[in-house]
């Protein structure tokens, strides 16, 4: 990949309402994100054609967060995208620390290329931890929830 495509890619994020954008050509990806109005190139990654690229964690959790979330299920985001708490800004959250799920309840939405997708609830359990703000980009299988079985 030579540097006038990857100059075409982040020009192609500016101009467009899009929250991010990523290119594979062989093995070499590039993805390109805006984070409040800015563009950011992500670092490129030299990977298998057909292997999925899971993203790195944001951070490493501290024994002591680690301890916290044992017994805990996590609800993990199956997508990149921004994630909101609730369907509307003046609607209340979906879910609140310390409310009762079942498997299937809608937790909160993430959107991606303007279609705004529900995520929902695979155990039964109670919101012990929510782990993003509304309005924060995720990525995918970045952790959103922490659910007490």
């Amino acid at each position: 990949m030579d540097l006038e495509l990857i100059k075409k890619i982040i020009k192609i994020a500016e101009e467009s309402d899009i929250s991010g954008l990523a290119v594979e050509q062989g093995d070499l990806k590039v993805e390109v994100r805006r984070e409040k109005g800015q563009i950011i190139q992500v670092p490129s990654h030299s990977v298998p054609h057909a292997t999925p690229v899971p993203a790195a964690p944001s951070h490493v959790p501290a024994s002591s967060e680690a301890a916290d979330e044992e017994g805990m299920v996590p609800i993990v985001s199956p997508m990149v995208g921004t994630f909101y708490r609730s369907p509307s800004p003046e609607s209340p959250a979906y879910v609140e620390v310390g409310d009762d799920v079942h498997a299937g309840k809608v937790v909160c939405i993430i959107e991606a290329m303007k279609l705004f997708n529900e995520i929902e609830a695979e155990v039964k359990g109670t919101i012990e931890k929510i782990l993003v703000e509304t309005g924060q980009p995720v990525e995918y299988g970045q952790k959103l929830f922490l659910i007490r079985k």
